[in-house]
């Protein structure tokens, strides 16, 4: 027989009971709310990052202008000649997607995925660059993108959040259908990329200049390897600011178009 209950025992297990409820409510009133935070971030992820896709066209010539401050290659594989224009060769171009109805720019900045903008919001002095190449030599361009922390005075400073590597045809947000790393041997401020194909076999190298400290940068150069780039040292010696800009000037080494009329696609005219 069980033993009778007093009114105080009683009245503190209601009231202990009554707790336990309350709180188990506001436990998934909280899990409510968190799953619906993160629901809501990944539609939103998903909803930025899904841009337009590329189309399946064969690729086409890249060639330069007749002043070597733009390349003329069909980007994003929709049958229409774009343009990239990076006079500098900087790494701090832009492609000018050409429309049926109009014509779309996008810079390398752009180019960013939302969880890459993200991991750098706390951080301050971040730079992005970017350059196209056909580094796997499928005749579509790829595009080698960079976001690193600027130097600290004449300090480097050791924070390169993006190097990867997005395989073409690339969509209009400059996304890829795939991609790889770009495996860096030191992973300080990367201050200019540029992109050649000097010995014509078809894959472009990938030309960065990254901080040596003491306001200097050093050249590394990156060629296709087990489903990324590898840089190496390329032993060119030390650089100042702005001085990978008389190495190359212009994009002249990847050919000049040459038009037979207005609406033709272009052909290649090399320098011998």
């Amino acid at each position: 027989m069980a033993e009778p209950v007093s009114p105080q025992q009683g009245s503190f297990s209601g009231v202990f009971a009554a707790r336990l409820r309350r709180q188990s409510t506001r436990g998934r009133r909280r899990l409510g709310i968190g799953a619906g935070v993160v629901l809501t971030a990944v539609a939103a992820t998903l909803a930025l990052c899904s841009g337009p896709e590329p189309g399946d066209h064969e690729p086409t010539v890249v060639c330069s202008d007749t002043g070597n401050t733009s390349l003329t290659a069909d980007v994003d594989a929709d049958g229409r000649l774009d343009e990239i224009h990076d006079p500098d060769r900087s790494g701090e171009g832009s492609v000018l997607f050409s429309r049926a109805d109009d014509r779309v720019e996008v810079g390398v900045g752009e180019a960013l995925g939302v969880w890459q903008k993200a991991r750098g919001l706390l951080t301050s002095d971040l730079e992005t660059r970017g350059t196209f190449g056909d580094f796997d030599g499928d005749g579509h361009l790829d595009l080698a993108l960079f976001r690193s922390q600027e130097d600290s005075g004449d300090s480097p400073r050791s924070n390169l959040l993006v190097h990867e590597v997005r395989y073409g045809p690339l969509a209009r947000d400059l996304s890829g259908s795939r991609s790889g790393t770009i495996r860096v041997r030191v992973s300080f401020f990367v201050a200019a990329v540029r992109a050649t194909d000097e010995d014509r076999d078809g894959r472009a190298e990938l030309h960065v200049f990254q901080s040596a400290g003491d306001g200097g940068y050093t050249e590394y150069i990156g060629r296709q390897k087990d489903g990324g780039l590898t840089l190496s040292e390329a032993g060119t010696g030390y650089y100042g600011h702005g001085d990978w800009d008389e190495l190359q000037p212009g994009w002249s080494d990847f050919g000049t178009c040459v038009y037979t009329s207005p609406e033709s696609t272009p052909s290649v005219r090399r320098e011998p």
